[in-house]
């Protein structure tokens, strides 16, 4: 084997952005190779050199040496690369167009290899950037794809040689920190009110991380604030060993009497003993400014903001809400303060959990629905005068938050959007558009809400204006023109505007233009009362269920598309209309006097009769043997939009990541290292915080009601008696069983989603294998991609990584009475 050895530059006694160092090390040589993995949108994804990684089949690189083949059977050759000034590493110019010219994968499918020798066992900080995953000796962590540069991850370096692999991207740094401290807090990555002088501002939150390199967790530390004079302490919630996490403090700004910005001290306690301290800056604006919020969110309990430009008027009544969501890479007050204080309505900026987050889609969708209900109960809006607008990325979220509730929005307005993920990507890429698969049509059926265009009829009853400039060359005008083209064939009510000249950003008026909010001005929300005929379709109640008076409660194949065409007739007392893909159907019927009889009429079938009982009475319709009839209020433990599964909605209701314990020195770490991996992904991607805890630690008294993500199998955790032992996929040490079906082998991972026992919302999240090369398999954590599809339950083996989707055993959606149904599964 040809000798490797990599050249790296130290710097001592320095101060990296905020961490005190005692070394820093930056990688200087290194080794590249391209298309060796495939990662994106959607469940199934390859990588050769993990592959090899878990069967124990990795060799060392070296220059010139061949990994493997790429798609197009060409070779995979590792070859050597140099950072450049700012210690960056590229591929050369000739690799890259050889893989253009072979046609194989380019973008984003590359490897660096680095490696440190450490005279001794020791820990440090590993920060790198342009990176999506880091394995260090073997164990995954979290990148920094986007090169924020703010991501620290605690890393234990073996005596001799420690090996790097680095998925990369194009400009990937890496370097090593070894700390003076070895729990620290890290203010680069705050989340910080914008406060309003004289506002209230006695108890405020902010956030920081909390660092721990070392190999214990931390439970009993506080975090003490001064800001003018006042001090606050907060207990810190327990910090896992090897690990940071995102903690809220509470500060005291009524000490400010003055606008500017200025600095809170903070401290880091044990008892007495002071950890570490730092600072965080802080702005306070004059009234009538633009300003931020935070909140503690319900998905996780971690802290959140949004910003706000304040309505102009003193003069309330009536009042209008602007909901704004950002473009890629541009944070909520960054976007609240493009837009001057209109004098007839406020204005708030939700954050999508980070200015990449989750493209509107997933958790960014419900951080736009926790901002929007925040801003109606703090502002009071008119309820009839609601409006959604957005640019770039955020005319997408505009494009796809419009389509999903169409019932909650007078107008919306995309500015420089496109429309869906199939057809523009980010650094995760596009959804595939269409598969031969059937296992991987399965994969594909859970990202359904995510194709609008297939929604449009859903935009029928908003006012709509597009506005894009002509010479956009980051998102192209063809998508407006695209959005024009599909309105135009039954749209009834919206504008279009093409700004001459206009690039992507062109000034603020990119999205404070005057006729677009003129035309909000124009439009309201009808009451519920004045709306007789509903088009409304969704491909899953659990994303959006409802509109106006009628719920698609549950449907005959999930996540398929499902279609209500209904009207109301109050003079006869009847609704009639047809359905599609609809097995459950709740109406309102508060339209109607209580003792009258309703007959309703769907899809041409036997008529049902129903006696209004209240004023607020609705009735469940179940559609049994091609016959609606009147059913009883279905149980919380049926599917219903309360819980609908897929595997990523178990990602909630303040989540715990539980690890087992009972298995093999080998299996534990690797339960460990996954939920670490889990909560440094979340952290990232989310800007989130959550508790992970050993198996011992879960009880369900202490942790009612929150959503869990369970790592490891029945003989590995002992918690899956307690959450998993009435659900129809079961995993033991070489064995999954898959209802009636069973798959024998050490190298099978699954994912799986089941309801949480006496929860009616929560869920549980089930990352498991039968052996260590089944449970790595299921390392990749894409379910935090925004749009990427993952359904009930998926299981496949190692080779997945290696020759794609026929390497899926199984995949589909339970039926509504969780159940395993042939017609929407997959099972070989």
């Amino acid at each position: 084997m040809k000798k490797t050895c990599f050249i790296t530059a130290i710097v001592m006694g320095v101060l990296v952005s905020g961490i005190h160092a005692q070394d820093t090390l930056y990688f200087k040589e290194g080794l590249m190779a391209n298309g060796i993995h495939k990662y994106g949108r959607e469940a199934l994804y390859t990588d050769l050199l993990v592959y090899q990684m878990y069967n124990g089949a990795l060799q060392r690189p070296a220059d010139g040496n061949v990994l493997g083949r790429n798609n197009d059977g060409e070779e995979i050759k590792w070859m050597s690369v140099a950072a450049d000034s700012l210690n960056r590493f590229r591929l050369p110019r000739s690799a890259m167009g050889a893989m253009r010219r072979g046609g194989g994968m380019f973008s984003n499918s590359s490897y660096l290899y680095v490696t440190y020798t450490s005279d001794k066992e020791k820990n440090a900080l590993l920060n790198t950037k342009g990176s999506s995953t880091v394995y260090v000796n073997g164990e995954s962590h979290t990148g920094d794809p986007y090169a924020s540069g703010w991501l620290y991850i605690p890393v234990k370096l073996k005596k001799g040689l420690n090996e790097f692999y680095i998925r990369s991207g194009f400009g990937t740094s890496a370097a090593l920190i070894f700390p003076a401290k070895k729990i620290s807090l890290n203010t680069e990555d705050p989340t910080l009110p914008v406060l309003v002088l004289k506002g209230d501002n006695a108890d405020a939150k902010g956030a920081v991380v909390v660092i721990n390199s070392t190999e214990k967790p931390l439970p009993g530390l506080t975090v003490q604030s001064v800001l003018s004079g006042k001090t606050l302490t907060t207990p810190v919630p327990v910090i896992p060993a090897m690990s940071s996490r995102k903690i809220t403090f509470s500060f005291d700004g009524t000490g400010v009497t003055e606008k500017g910005k200025y600095d809170i001290s903070l401290s880091l306690l044990k008892g007495s003993s002071l950890l570490d301290e730092q600072k965080a800056g802080i702005e306070v604006v004059s009234p009538g400014q633009s300003y931020s919020n935070t909140f503690v969110s319900d998905m996780d309990g971690s802290l959140q903001y949004y910003g706000v430009t304040p309505q102009s008027s003193a003069d309330r009544s009536n009042a209008a809400l602007f909901l704004s969501v950002h473009g890629a890479g541009v944070e909520a007050i960054g976007q609240a303060r493009a837009y001057k204080p209109k004098d007839w309505g406020t204005l708030v900026a939700a954050t999508n959990r980070r200015p990449r987050g989750f493209n509107w889609e997933d958790w960014g969708r419900l951080d736009a629905l926790e901002v929007l209900t925040i801003a109606k109960n703090k502002f009071k809006p008119d309820p009839q005068k609601i409006y959604l607008t957005g640019h770039s990325m955020g005319g997408h979220g505009t494009w796809y938050l419009g389509a999903t509730y169409p019932d909650r929005w007078a107008a919306i307005a995309p500015c420089a959007g496109y429309p869906t993920l199939k057809e523009y990507g980010s650094h995760d890429g596009k959804i595939p558009d269409s598969t031969s698969s059937i296992a991987e049509q399965m994969l594909l059926r859970a990202g359904n809400q995510s194709d609008v265009v297939k929604l449009a009829e859903n935009y029928r009853p908003l006012g709509v204006y597009i506005f894009h400039g002509d010479s956009d060359r980051v998102v192209s005008v063809n998508y407006a023109r695209q959005m024009r083209k599909v309105l135009a064939d039954f749209h009834p009510d919206f504008a279009y505007n093409e700004y001459p000249g206009g690039s992507h950003w062109f000034g603020d008026h990119s999205v404070d233009w005057e006729p677009l909010f003129g035309f909000f001005k124009s439009h309201t929300i009808l009451p519920d009362s004045a709306v007789s005929n509903i088009d409304f379709k969704t491909s899953s109640p659990g994303i959006s269920s409802t509109f106006r008076w009628a719920t698609i409660y549950q449907q005959e194949y999930p996540l398929q598309f499902s279609r209500i065409q209904l009207g109301r007739n109050r003079a006869n007392n009847s609704i009639s209309g047809k359905t599609n893909n609809v097995a459950m159907l709740r109406l309102a019927l508060t339209s109607f006097s209580p003792g009258a009889i309703v007959t309703i009429t769907l899809d041409s079938l036997d008529a049902v009769s129903y006696t209004i009982k209240t004023a607020n009475d609705s009735i469940y319709l179940a559609k049994e043997n091609s016959r609606w009839k009147v059913v009883t209020v279905p149980g919380p433990e049926q599917k219903g939009p309360h819980r609908y599964g897929t595997f990523k909605g178990a990602f909630n209701h303040r989540m715990v990541f539980v690890y087992g314990t009972k298995g093999s020195k080998a299996e534990n770490e690797w339960a460990f290292n996954k939920a670490r991996y889990d909560a440094e992904t979340w952290y990232y991607r989310g800007n989130g915080a959550v508790d992970v805890i050993t198996d011992k630690e879960y009880v369900t008294g202490k942790y009612a009601g929150r959503g869990v993500a369970l790592y490891g199998n029945a003989q590995t955790n002992s918690a899956w008696t307690m959450l998993l032992n009435d659900a129809p996929v079961q995993v033991q040490r070489n064995s999954i069983q898959v209802g009636g079906r069973t798959f024998t082998g050490d190298d099978m991972g699954a994912y799986f989603v089941w309801p949480l026992k006496n929860s009616p919302h929560a869920s549980v999240a089930v990352i498991t294998g039968t052996g260590l090369k089944g449970m790595n398999a299921a390392n990749a954590n894409q379910y935090f991609a925004g749009g990427s599809g993952f359904p009930d339950y998926m299981v496949f083996r190692l080779d997945m990584l290696r020759g794609g989707s026929d390497a899926i055993e199984a995949a589909g959606f339970f039926n509504n009475e969780w159940k395993l149904e042939e017609k929407n599964g997959f099972i070989k």
